[in-house]
């Protein structure tokens, strides 16, 4: 909810004034939901790429499986050294790491994601509830325009 002193200045503003402040409030919180929704995505591919990392490494060297070119594309190939593995950490750049480390980088990785997530989501909320303290101040001062004076 917005702070008491926010809704006195809410209050104070005119209808069009509330409007623009609502309409801000709602794209700013959509924007938020998009970011929030990529972080989500983005620890799943990482959370897939840990256990991923941890199936490879129970591997056997040698052992014949397929191996993926793109998301859809799989061609044969074999265990050649489970020891090593390349981390993409973005933007085409892949680094060697040892599997500890690749299954280190991905944790980290996670835990940064969760806690930029956290802050977002608190972000995300306190402008939700601006955006309908705005709402409920500009539905009461239209009422009141609207209503008949005597």
């Amino acid at each position: 909810m917005a702070s008491s002193s926010t809704r006195g200045e809410m209050e104070k503003m005119g209808a069009e004034q509330l409007k623009a402040l609502k309409e801000q409030a709602d794209l700013e919180v959509n924007l938020l939901q998009d970011s929030l929704n990529n972080i989500r995505t983005a620890t799943s591919r990482l959370d897939s790429a840990s256990a991923a990392l941890h199936d490879l490494s129970l591997r056997p060297q040698g052992k014949k499986m397929l191996m993926p070119l793109t998301a859809s594309l799989y061609v044969p190939g074999t265990l050649d050294d489970a020891g090593k593995v390349l981390v993409d950490i973005g933007t085409g750049y892949f680094v060697e790491k040892t599997m500890v480390e690749g299954k280190d980088y991905c944790e980290r990785k996670i835990n940064l994601l969760k806690s930029n997530f956290d802050q977002l989501l608190e972000v995300a909320t306190t402008k939700k509830s601006l955006a309908d303290e705005a709402g409920m101040i500009l539905q009461a001062k239209l009422k009141q325009l609207s209503a008949p004076t005597s």
